[in-house]
């Protein structure tokens, strides 16, 4: 695997060329185990599902949320600050750092926003009360680099929305990719359809740029395309009985997830919500529960594809030289044990 997912990871490869990756110290589905909590950052634009994902991992024993940064996508940036905030709250974890990211794109322009999923606060217009908390001074880069400098090796990275923030970050400080525990990325559509358009997925598309450029980096990166995580729904069942639960959170995400599951009806004939935040956090602390294969991936910038990736399966020797000889590859997840994930979800949010 040559690093992939830290040092701390085994793997084995599995006839087909995939790659199952584990943490030898995971024992039972919810942890259990005495290691030292992973210190985390979450770069995310909350959000519905990101608002799920952001309460799990408070929720995680295995990780310590050393902060939240903020960026555009199923919000303007700012909205999404707001909504980092509310939810710090709601965790009763205000002593969180809330970093304001990137309004737009690294080549500028209007941010594409998704609140026809989402609501017009992002969070299935429930419009709860403004949060009494302030984002800090830094911004999101400045957060990010000075983060991974104070404690080189040992932070990760978890991020749901465009990876603004984080190209921003590798050019601020051209030691972070190195400096970095590991970045697990939601986003991309391998081999798939996007959600944007046949050609992207929305966070890819979000900033291409900066997708490209943090993808080949040279960073520790395992990618969770849609092709995986549409793969993993809540059903109108499930979302039932995470109303019906005695989940910490759970009325709050049943409010927020009416609004989610009326876009999915209307727009992907389901009936329920596909969990593509949870299942990128699921596969930070239960890489065991995916399988990985190994290439360079690079994004399209331009034209109708914009936002597209593609990786390198490295199934062909190449005569000379083309844009993807030379990077650093990451680890694309290429299956995912949908029950054992779900479970993980379910004991997550109605516990």
């Amino acid at each position: 695997m040559d690093g992939v997912l830290g040092s701390e990871t085994e793997s084995h490869v599995i006839m087909d060329g995939t790659v199952n990756i584990f943490h030898g110290e995971r024992d039972g589905v919810l942890g259990g185990s005495t290691a030292k909590p992973e210190k985390l950052i979450i770069d995310t634009d909350p959000g519905i599902d990101d608002t799920m994902a952001i309460l799990m991992a408070f929720q995680s024993p295995e990780l310590e949320v050393l902060g939240l940064t903020t960026i555009f996508g199923n919000v303007s940036t700012e909205d999404a600050t707001r909504n980092a905030l509310i939810l710090c709250e709601i965790a009763g974890r205000p002593d969180v750092p809330v970093a304001e990211g990137s309004p737009e794109p690294l080549k500028g322009g209007i941010p594409r926003v998704a609140d026809f999923v989402h609501g017009s606060d992002g969070l299935g217009n429930t419009f709860l009360s403004p949060p009494k908390a302030k984002k800090i001074d830094k911004s999101a880069s400045e957060f990010l680099v000075d983060k991974v400098s104070e404690y080189p090796g040992e932070v990760s990275i978890l991020a749901l929305g465009p990876l603004t923030n984080l190209a921003l970050a590798i050019k601020r400080d051209s030691s972070f990719a190195s400096k970095v525990k590991r970045i697990v990325v939601l986003g991309g559509a391998f081999f798939a359809l996007g959600n944007v358009n046949p050609a992207a997925e929305a966070n890819i598309h979000g900033d291409p740029e900066a997708a490209d450029m943090v993808f080949t980096s040279g960073a520790n990166i395992a990618v969770v395309g849609i092709n995986i995580t549409t793969q993993v729904q809540f059903t109108d069942g499930d979302l039932l009985e995470l109303r019906q639960s005695k989940g910490k959170y759970a009325k709050i995400l049943s409010d927020m997830c009416k609004f989610y599951r009326d876009w999915h009806v209307k727009s992907d004939g389901v009936y329920g919500i596909f969990l593509h935040d949870p299942v990128s956090l699921v596969a930070l602390v239960r890489p065991d529960l995916f399988t990985y294969k190994n290439g360079v991936v690079r994004v399209e910038t331009q034209g109708i594809c914009a936002g597209h990736t593609l990786m390198d399966q490295g199934l062909k020797r190449w005569n000379s030289s083309n844009p993807w000889s030379g990077y650093s590859p990451v680890a694309v997840a290429w299956t995912v044990n949908v029950d054992e994930v779900l479970n993980y979800i379910r004991q997550l949010l109605m516990k």
